[in-house]
């Protein structure tokens, strides 16, 4: 009886946890080692504990320089931009995958606006979805195959001119 329970229940509760994300990409995407166990090239943190690092998005011949967030784990993945209430401009999240595909985000517990920037395994920016709209159970999905997604503060993809086909480049 007990075998039978630990079946029927642990799906369900995976169900639950996974609809409890916010702007954040499926779980599953990276394995669980924390940036907090593993040794930091640079010891540098956010105050949430993801690794910070230095992205630039070259566009149009000028390098715009931004400070993001790693979300390496699934966990963090998951967690996403959720709850917060700010982003400055020079700021943001990077979801690196382990494997190029298909990108799916929600806006769920994302009290902001996002553009969310889906960038190929050549880290050239495939889309941009701007603007997306805090709280929205709406999916955000990429064209192709990415290797990773981007997010910056909503309209700041457009007030710096940066399209589809622009270059992203950060530290593995």
């Amino acid at each position: 009886m007990i075998g039978y329970f630990k079946q029927a229940i642990v799906p369900v509760l995976l169900l639950v946890l996974a609809g409890a994300t916010g702007c954040s990409v499926q779980a599953g995407d990276r394995d669980n080692k924390s940036p907090q166990a593993e040794q930091q090239k640079d010891g540098t943190l956010s105050k949430a504990g993801l690794r910070l690092v230095a992205l630039t998005i070259s566009s149009g011949g000028q390098s715009h320089v931004f400070t993001v967030e790693l979300a390496g784990t699934a966990q963090e993945q998951a967690r996403g931009l959720m709850f917060r209430k700010e982003l400055a401009p020079d700021k943001g999240m990077i979801f690196p995958f382990t494997e190029t595909r298909m990108a799916n985000f929600w806006m769920k517990n994302t009290v902001i606006p996002l553009d969310i920037i889906f960038i190929r395994s050549d880290r050239t920016i495939e889309s941009i979805a701007a603007n997306t709209t805090p709280y929205s159970l709406d999916p955000v999905e990429s064209g192709e195959p990415v290797a990773a997604v981007l997010e910056l503060a909503g309209g700041r993809a457009a007030e710096l001119g940066i399209v589809p086909g622009d270059k992203v480049e950060w530290p593995d």
